[in-house]
């Protein structure tokens, strides 16, 4: 009998290999991909990853923070799934990676509440 760490080890990825990962819609249209992933540094639990979309050879490219419960991961398109359109991403939290960006709590509760998930931030 295989031990437990063997068991649950196929659930298991590194960061390294989650980055550049595709972000997919139900209907299955991409919508972008994961850039970064956002770690409580206490839990050590995936809180936000954020995605990459827009832009044209990496110019423009906005990056949305997308909490991380709003993933589903899809075997089948070996990337995750957010039950999302592009209308709805066009709203979204942004930042810009060409501009210094400071991750404040109201920034974190502004995400929360536009995925309209439980908030990190207390």
């Amino acid at each position: 009998m295989p031990d437990a760490v063997s068991m649950t080890s196929n659930n298991l990825i590194s960061a390294e290999k989650v980055n550049g990962t595709n972000v997919y819609n139900p209907a299955g249209e991409k919508l972008g991909t994961v850039d970064d992933i956002m770690i409580d540094k206490v839990s050590g639990r995936a809180i936000y990853a954020v995605m990459s979309f827009g832009g044209f050879l990496g110019m423009g490219e906005m990056h949305h923070p997308l909490p991380w419960a709003t993933l589903k991961y899809d075997a089948a398109k070996s990337g995750y799934v957010v039950k999302l359109d592009k209308k709805m991403l066009e709203g979204a939290p942004t930042y810009d990676n060409d501009q210094d960006f400071i991750w404040t709590p109201d920034y974190g509760r502004k995400v929360d509440s536009y995925y309209n998930v439980p908030t990190y931030w207390m």
